[in-house]
């Protein structure tokens, strides 16, 4: 994709009319890859050696640990491209993640706990691991109170943007905490394609609903931005038209 195909999608008439197009097709996809995932983690893939059948729990725990920092990453450069080019769309997009940024890391915090009991014999400790993605959470809510406290528009997206940008110092944090620390969280479960901690037999619906996870996330932003935008647009002729 060229600059000017960038820039004609950066054009908020252009860009609503292409999540538009996107969003249902993102969404049917989305909803497939998980029902096919969830039934292999839950029904196909065989039992853990250690943890039986509680270790099925990964197969929402890990996409949504994934998810939440994924998000946070894609709401941070949103930011900057807000930012540096004054774009509507890109804090639009933005705004539009951190609700599911929100949700999605308080899912992997929560399937953690459900994880961790059987495993550490309780529910939470504060290791770096949890420590950090309790942080990305925190981050989540900031961003959305304080977009919310500015009535002012561009005020409260630089703001908020601002809070966003800084708060991407904590994404290798969470990364390497289990590298950095001795943690209780043990290592990555995929960090190595051709090497894997996992047997292919629990490997391939655990990929397939990360994939899945992450074609939803699409969709979500198609809906939200596109709803902020015409929020954002009301008075421009293309919003009374539709």
């Amino acid at each position: 994709m060229n600059l000017k195909a960038i820039y004609k999608y950066g054009s908020p008439p252009n860009f609503y009319r292409f999540v538009m197009k996107l969003e249902p097709w993102c969404f049917f996809l989305s909803m497939l890859l998980i029902f096919i995932g969830s039934v292999g983690g839950l029904f196909v893939a065989p039992k853990d050696y250690q943890m039986g059948d509680a270790f099925r729990i990964i197969y929402f725990h890990v996409p949504s640990a994934y998810m939440s920092m994924s998000a946070y990453a894609a709401m941070g450069i949103a930011s900057i491209i807000g930012i540096v080019w004054r774009s509507n769309v890109a804090f639009s997009i933005a705004k539009s993640i951190a609700p599911f940024g929100a949700l999605i890391t308080a899912v992997a915090l929560i399937t953690g706990m459900l994880w961790g009991k059987p495993m550490w014999g309780t529910a939470w400790v504060w290791d770096a691991r949890l420590t950090s993605e309790f942080i990305l959470l925190l981050l989540y809510l900031g961003y959305i109170m304080l977009h919310a406290s500015i009535k002012e528009q561009k005020r409260a997206d630089r703001a908020a943007s601002l809070v966003a940008i800084l708060g991407m110092i904590n994404l290798p944090i969470i990364h390497y905490s289990v590298v950095w620390w001795n943690t209780l969280h043990q290592a990555s479960t995929i960090s190595k394609i051709d090497s894997p901690s996992i047997v292919g037999e629990m490997l391939w619906p655990l990929l397939v609903m990360i994939i899945g996870y992450m074609i939803f996330f699409i969709a979500v932003i198609c809906r939200g931005s596109s709803a902020e935008i015409l929020i954002r647009e009301k008075r421009s002729n293309w919003v009374k038209e539709i």
